[in-house]
Formats: structure tokens, C-alpha cells, sequence
């Protein structure tokens, strides 16, 4: 099969992952499985176990880079593959905690499901910071997918000059999206629930 043929094969899919996946996400984000009288204990161990996910991958990312830099192609491969497969896994965890437990507010030192007044002034600019990072977090782990989706097509496709010019584009924001999932990660932490 041509490598053009092989990448029209699944650009339905890249589109259809593209936008289902963040829907499917956001709609699941707000349903709260205890609404519907389900008695589930919230799967609040999950947090860390997704934060540190984010974080491997973020390994796998610049080790994955390293590797074809210095002609590793097979070692490449594997390494990106296992990004993937974390991401995956990352999604599933963050959406089955989601599902289980009520949403923590950044600065609600209280735990009252509240961020008052004075928590907020004790914030201070951190509020803004924490913000930031997380609407870019978000917004780039959306607009990630179709990316991370048509660098791997093309290289399954063997077009790997096309391969290189996308990925020289989706590795930074993968990266991004990987590093920024931990540093929300460790910045909300504090808030959780205990």
C-alpha cells in the first residue's frame, strides 16, 4: 500500500479520536457516578498515580527524541509507543477519579469546598499562576491528540520526512502537556481532601 494511501486509511479516525476523545472526556468529567446511585468510594489514590504517569512520559518524550537523534530507530519506536500507552492510561485513571470524586478547589485550605476571601488573598498571584498552567494544560492536551495521531500515522506510513517536520511541532506540545500535569499535579495537591 502507498504511504499516502496508508495515511487516508486513517484519517477518518484521526478526526473521529480527535473529536470524541476530548467530548467523551468532558462529558464523563462531570458526571458524578453517586448521582446516579451508585455507592463508590472516591478513587482518591488515583492523582499521584497520574501525576507520576505524566511525568514518565514526559521521560519517554525526550528519551524517545534522544534515541532517533542517535540513530535508534526500533529504540524510538518502543519508546513512543509507551508514551502513547501512558497518555492512555493517564486518561482512564483521570477520568475514573473524576467520576468518584467532587473537584478540589486550588486554595481551599479549609477543605470546605470553598475558596473564601482570605484563602484567595493568601493565594495571591500563585491563584494566577495556577491558572495559567492549567488552561494551557487543557487547551494543549486537546489540541495535542490530532498531532500526536498524524506523527504516528506517518511514521507507521514510512513517511518519515513528513513524520519529522509534525513531530518537530506535536514533541513540544506533548512535552508541555506532560510537564504541566504534574506541576498542577503537585500545586493542587495540598487541597486534596484528606
Amino acid at each position: 500500500m502507498e504511504n499516502t494511501a496508508i495515511e487516508k486509511k486513517y484519517n477518518i479516525w484521526i478526526i473521529i479520536l480527535s473529536v470524541t476523545i476530548p467530548l467523551v472526556v468532558a462529558v464523563l468529567f462531570s458526571v458524578k457516578l453517586k448521582d446516579f446511585g451508585f455507592n463508590v468510594t472516591p478513587l482518591s489514590f488515583l492523582p499521584p498515580i497520574y501525576a507520576t504517569i505524566n511525568g514518565i512520559t514526559a521521560v519517554l518524550l525526550v528519551s524517545a527524541v534522544w534515541f532517533i537523534k542517535n540513530g535508534k530507530r526500533e529504540v524510538h519506536e518502543r519508546l513512543m509507543k509507551l508514551a502513547i500507552g501512558c497518555s492512555v492510561v493517564f486518561l482512564g485513571m483521570y477520568v475514573a477519579y473524576h467520576m468518584t470524586a467532587d473537584s478540589t478547589k486550588f486554595g481551599d485550605a479549609n477543605f470546605d469546598g470553598q475558596v473564601d476571601l482570605a484563602e484567595t488573598a493568601q493565594l495571591g498571584i500563585l491563584r494566577y499562576v495556577y491558572y495559567f498552567i492549567l488552561i494551557t494544560h487543557i487547551i494543549l492536551s486537546i489540541i495535542v491528540i490530532p498531532f500526536v495521531l498524524v506523527t504516528y500515522v506517518r511514521a507507521l506510513s514510512k513517511s518519515f520526512e513528513r513524520h519529522k517536520k509534525i513531530a518537530r511541532i506535536t514533541f513540544p506540545i506533548w512535552l508541555y502537556v506532560a510537564v504541566t500535569g504534574v506541576i498542577v499535579y503537585l500545586m493542587i495537591s495540598p487541597y486534596y481532601a484528606h
